[in-house]
C-alpha cells in the first residue's frame, strides 16, 4: 500500500498521545481491592505472561485499525475511489488514464493518510480511559474519577483538530479536513479498544479471584 504515516505524522502522534494523556494517568485513584491482593513475591515480574498477551492483544488492534482505516478511504469511503484492494495493493503499477481516477490519489491526496493517523490518535485517547484502572471495568472506573485524564484527552484533541482545520498547520503535517461521515468511521474504527479491553480485563479479574482463593488457601 502507498505510505500511511509520514514522519512527521508520527512524531504528531507520538507527542499528543505520549504527553498530557500519559502524564494524567499519574493522578489515578488507587485501585479499590489493592488491599485485598496478595503480596507481590520478589522475584514475580511487573509485566506477567498475561499482562505481555493484552498488551500484545491491545497493540495488534491499534495496528489494524490503523492500517485498515487506511484502506477503508480507498476501498469503501463514499468520497473515496472506491477501488479494490487489488488495485490499492498495486498501486504502483496505476496508469494515468486506465481507471476512474487519478493515479496521483495515491500521491498527493492525504484523506487516507490523514483518517490513519486521526484514527491512531483517538484510539490511544480511548485507550487512555482503559487504563484508569489494570483490571477494574469502566463501569466501575468512571472518567470523572480522574479529571485531570479528561481535561488531557479534550485538550489533545483539540489540537489535534487544529491540525486538520487550519490551513497553515495542516500543510505542515501533511494533512486534510476531515468530513462528518469520516469522524465517524474514525469513532467506529478507535471505540472497539474499549470493548476489547473490558474483555480481557474480565478474564484478568477472574484469574486475580483464582489466585486469591489459592493464597488464601495456603495460608489455612
Amino acid at each position: 500500500m502507498p505510505e500511511t504515516l509520514c514522519p512527521v505524522q508520527l512524531l504528531w502522534v507520538n507527542l499528543v498521545t505520549d504527553g498530557l494523556p500519559a502524564t494524567a494517568l499519574g493522578f489515578n485513584k488507587p485501585e479499590q481491592d489493592i488491599m485485598q491482593r496478595r503480596p507481590r513475591q520478589p522475584d514475580e515480574p511487573i509485566v506477567d505472561r498475561w499482562l505481555l498477551v493484552r498488551y500484545i492483544t491491545v497493540g495488534a488492534y491499534v495496528g489494524m485499525v490503523t492500517v485498515g482505516g487506511f484502506a477503508w478511504w480507498y476501498m469503501f469511503n463514499t468520497s473515496g475511489p472506491r477501488m479494490s484492494w487489488q488495485q490499492l495493493s498495486n498501486f504502483k503499477d496505476c496508469v494515468e488514464g486506465t481507471e476512474k481516477y487519478s493515479c496521483d490519489i495515491f500521491w498527493s491526496n492525504r484523506k487516507a493518510s490523514t483518517m490513519s493517523m486521526t484514527i491512531l490518535v483517538v484510539v490511544e485517547m480511548f485507550n487512555a480511559l482503559n487504563a484508569l484502572s489494570e483490571n477494574g471495568s469502566l463501569l466501575h472506573h468512571s472518567p470523572s474519577s480522574n479529571l485531570w485524564l479528561m481535561g488531557a484527552i479534550a485538550i489533545s484533541m483539540l489540537l489535534h483538530v487544529a491540525i486538520l482545520y487550519v490551513p497553515w498547520l495542516a500543510a505542515i503535517f501533511n494533512v486534510m479536513p476531515l468530513s462528518v461521515h469520516e469522524w465517524l468511521a474514525v469513532i467506529n474504527f478507535s471505540f472497539p479498544v474499549v470493548l476489547v479491553d473490558e474483555v480481557l480485563k474480565f478474564f484478568a479479574r477472574i484469574r486475580m479471584v483464582m489466585k486469591r482463593s489459592s493464597y488464601r488457601r495456603g495460608l489455612r
